[in-house]
Formats: C-alpha cells, sequence, structure tokens
C-alpha cells in the first residue's frame, strides 16, 4: 500500500472513530442558560409514560426528587403538588405539557419545572439471553423566561442472561430458566434510580449543594448510556 493511501485510511478511520465516541462537552456549554437564571426550587410534573407497562409512572415518581435534592435544589414534595394538579383536573402531563411554564410560578412559585418523558421500561427476553431496560428523557424549563435550561436523557440497560448450565440440550435448558427468573425477577426501581443518577449528573449544581457555580467546566457526555450485568 502507498503511503499516501496509508496515511488516508488512518485518517479517514480516526474520523470514523471520534464520530461514533461519545460527544464530551462543558456544562457551561450545553446549559448556559442555568448559570444565567440559577433556578433555587424545581416542580416535578407527573411523568408522561410512553411504554406499555402501567405502573411506570407511579414507580419512576418515587426515585426522581432524592437526585435532585443532592444536586442542591429545592424540590416541591411531588406527592402534595401531584394531589393538588389532580384536584385541579390536571394530572395528566399531556394536558400539563401544553401550559405556559409561567403559570407554574404563579400557581407553585417554582423557579423551573420539570417534564419527564419514560422512553423505555421493558424486558426483552430471548431464548438464551435477556435484559431489563430504563430509560427516561428529561426537560427543565424556566417559569420565568419560559427558555429551556437543561435537557437531558439516561438509559441503562441489565442483562440478565443466565450464566452457563453445562453444555448439551440439559446446560441451554438450564440457561433458558436461569435467564427467564432474572429476567422476571428484577426490579425496575433500583434501575430508575440508577438512570436518575447517570441524568442528573449532567445537570449544573444548585445554590444547596457546595460545588454551586463551581463546575461550568465539568465535562460531561451528551448522551448517557449504561450497561452491566445482573448480579
Amino acid at each position: 500500500m502507498k503511503k499516501g493511501n496509508l496515511i488516508f485510511l488512518l485518517l479517514s478511520l480516526m474520523i470514523l472513530l471520534s464520530a461514533c465516541g461519545p460527544k464530551y462537552t462543558t456544562k457551561k456549554d450545553a446549559f448556559p442558560n442555568m448559570y444565567e437564571e440559577k433556578p433555587l426550587s424545581i416542580l416535578v410534573l407527573p411523568p408522561i409514560n410512553m411504554t406499555t407497562a402501567a405502573d411506570a409512572k407511579e414507580y419512576y415518581a418515587t426515585t426522581i426528587a432524592e437526585p435532585l435534592s443532592y444536586a442542591g435544589y429545592y424540590i416541591y414534595p411531588i406527592e402534595v403538588t401531584t394531589d393538588i394538579l389532580k384536584n385541579e383536573g390536571l394530572y395528566d402531563t399531556e394536558i400539563l405539557g401544553g401550559l405556559p411554564p409561567e403559570k407554574f410560578k404563579q400557581f407553585f412559585g417554582a423557579d423551573a419545572v420539570m417534564y419527564i418523558k419514560i422512553l423505555k421500561w421493558d424486558t426483552s427476553y430471548y431464548v438464551i439471553g435477556g435484559n431489563v431496560t430504563v430509560a427516561v428523557d428529561c426537560l427543565l424549563k424556566s417559569t420565568t423566561t419560559g427558555r429551556d435550561l437543561w435537557k437531558y436523557d439516561g438509559l441503562i440497560r441489565v442483562d440478565t442472561s443466565g450464566d452457563s448450565g453445562g453444555g448439551g440440550l440439559a446446560g441451554l435448558l438450564v440457561k433458558v430458566v436461569a435467564t427467564a427468573i432474572k429476567t422476571a425477577t428484577t426490579d425496575y426501581v433500583p434501575l430508575a434510580k440508577r438512570a436518575n443518577l447517570f441524568t442528573i449528573s449532567s445537570m449544573p449544581y444548585g445554590k444547596y449543594n457546595p460545588n454551586f457555580d463551581k463546575d461550568r467546566d465539568a465535562q460531561i457526555i451528551l448522551k448517557q448510556q449504561h450497561e452491566e450485568a445482573s448480579k
């Protein structure tokens, strides 16, 4: 191979690898409006459930307040605000999403409102393997200006494939049964908590965190995806 062709091939491979790799940026470049407006309080709306799991909405709602609080924000009690919205006939986030964000400043005094979509809450099973996946999409809007402050999505997938049961048909049957049991008994709530940790870690810290306004140059990945083996 000629030297010129070899150099061209190497450059092409470098470009291809960089295009396929994770995209890094700083928090200040990704979310400049957060540093400009510096919201103190967040109202979390009931999630929009885009999956077929009927209980995903209620389970997920129990996992989001803690990581947001650790990040340094005051979070309005989710059960209380949900009950208030229900009493006003506004429980469906599809309806709430049509309201101007400024309304939540008027109703609750919140500096920002968070919209959440549950994209995956799924069990996949394929004879000799399986996995459980939780994926969410989050959007934080200012209730003062209506601007997008922060937007991110996170996914966590746990491999629930059974351990090897030896060779032959008997070993295959053992693995199939082990996979089915692991997949069926995997708890979604811890997965949702871990997905939230990945997602919220990209958010600039709030005033109640000691690292407030000190993380502008912190590197983040524009999209988080995490895979791990079932324990």
